[in-house]
């Protein structure tokens, strides 16, 4: 493997994007399932809006939409610079 590829590679591991969409989704996961599971109590102390499951759900459009725009803009980060033309 180049030294280039591996350049590129990490920084798309490190790329905010990813790391932002990646934390909604998931805690947009938790969330969904809490909404699925709220009891009659949590209901009615949200007027009978199932206010978890819609935030959860949210919140995984949100992930992936982060996700998909990283896979559709990938960061390419700039070449490195030659000792020799620095000033």
């Amino acid at each position: 493997m180049s030294e280039e590829t591996t350049r590129k590679r990490a920084a798309r591991r490190f790329d905010i994007r990813r790391i932002i969409g990646g934390l909604f989704a998931v805690y947009g996961v938790i969330l969904t399932i809490t909404g699925l599971l709220d009891g009659q109590a949590e209901l009615a102390k949200a007027e009978g809006v199932r206010i978890n499951l819609w935030t959860g759900l949210s919140m995984i459009a949100v992930g992936i939409a982060f996700i998909t725009w990283e896979h559709l803009r990938p960061y390419t980060p700039p070449p490195p610079e030659d000792p020799d033309d620095r000033p």
